[in-house]
């Protein structure tokens, strides 16, 4: 909830904040803790971090196949690094994966739960949880012996983020969130058809870069932003 500053020069503080937090909603929609920080006063904020620069080249997710007979893939590891644009272009191709037949849907929620942030009033597991097929689904998918795996070409800060720490570029630095939007594409195959098919896939995510801690994911909001 927000709070109101008794300082001089805290109503302004608020006002700013508060209209940062109208344009960031627009993309982070779905973060409210995210929310009352960017609307609450604070105290006067660190030294702002340089944002990475956009990052269109290709890359291909480690998940991505070998061949149409590929192996079955291990669990998602979130990467060490303090780059949110790197981080969040592994989160995606790590949500946009699954195997089948090396381990179970729990198994593969409670992996991906592991990149969540540990600062609980920033984390939406629900919004991860969304993105794992249901256990019913799963057992369908299990007979079949079904798995994807993802490429990802390209990962950026989102127009209205970016936007956003134009206007106010300290207000990051108490949560350190930022959002990313990743665009790739989804290989699926199983058993009788190696082949599979392909498709393209988009998302906007929320990750937490702290100076002192590699980045973790947040959560993954419910629309993408462009």
């Amino acid at each position: 909830m927000a709070q109101h500053s008794t300082h001089p020069g805290g109503a302004s503080r608020v006002r700013r904040r508060a209209l940062l937090g109208t344009v960031v909603l627009a993309v982070l929609v779905a973060l409210a803790g995210l929310a009352a920080y960017l609307t609450r006063d604070g105290r006067s904020p660190a030294e702002t971090p340089a944002p990475p620069p956009s990052s269109p080249t290709v890359s291909s997710s480690p998940a991505s196949p070998s061949g149409p007979h590929t192996r079955p893939r291990a669990l998602p590891v979130p990467p060490k690094t303090h780059d949110p644009i790197a981080y969040g272009k592994a989160a995606a191709a790590a949500l946009w994966s699954y195997d089948t037949r090396a381990y179970s849907q729990p198994e593969l929620r409670k992996a991906l739960r592991g990149w969540l942030t540990t600062e609980a009033k920033y984390a939406d597991p629900a919004s991860v949880d969304k993105v794992v097929p249901s256990v019913v689904l799963w057992k369908e998918m299990a007979a079949n012996g079904q798995f994807a795996t993802a490429k990802v070409y390209e990962g950026h800060f989102p127009n209205a983020f970016t936007r956003a720490l134009q206007e106010d570029p300290g207000a990051i630095t108490q949560a350190y969130v930022y959002a990313v939007t990743v665009s790739g594409k989804q290989s699926i195959a199983w058993k009788g058809s190696p082949a599979g098919g392909a498709e393209s896939r988009a998302t906007t995510l929320a990750v937490q870069c702290r100076p002192d801690h590699s980045c973790a994911l947040v959560g993954v909001m419910p629309s993408v932003a462009p």
